[in-house]
């Protein structure tokens, strides 16, 4: 029981291929942990006990289980970071979302910019149509 209760290192909590067998592991080890357990009068009861091996009992059970839910927090906190985005996965997400953003107003500029273009021309003609009309006059 003590080799499956041996606190695990952050990288092998982290490796995908070993937390399926971590996580029975583990429930194995709670199980194994929960199951002497007995309900709280009881434990009450034996807690008043005068035998010393009562308490050892107890004591035992506690610390076994108290090991075995340390050991489903780390896992479960390793789950919880696997989750989150890196800070480098974010900054890329972010620089992406910019870059897909200045592509698109580069457009919306460029369009804008011949819109304008147009429109310059457009009076060029206009005006020199005015000037002609003018010097007819």
């Amino acid at each position: 029981m003590s080799e499956r209760q041996e606190v695990q290192s952050d990288p092998q909590i982290q490796s995908p291929q070993s937390s399926k067998e971590d996580m029975i592991s583990w429930v194995v080890a709670l199980e194994t942990a929960l199951l002497p357990c007995l309900p709280a009068r009881e434990l009450q009861a034996i807690d008043r006990s005068p035998h010393p091996s009562h308490q050892i009992d107890v004591e035992r059970h506690a610390r076994d289980f108290m090991e075995a839910a340390k050991k489903l927090q780390l896992y479960f906190i390793g789950l919880q970071r696997e989750d989150q985005p890196t800070r480098a996965e974010m900054l890329r997400k972010e620089i992406a979302t910019m870059e897909e953003e200045l592509k698109v107003k580069s457009e919306i500029i460029k369009n804008q910019e011949t819109l304008i273009e147009g429109w310059r021309k457009d009076l060029a003609d206009q005006l020199q149509k005015h000037k002609t009309e003018l010097e007819k006059v």
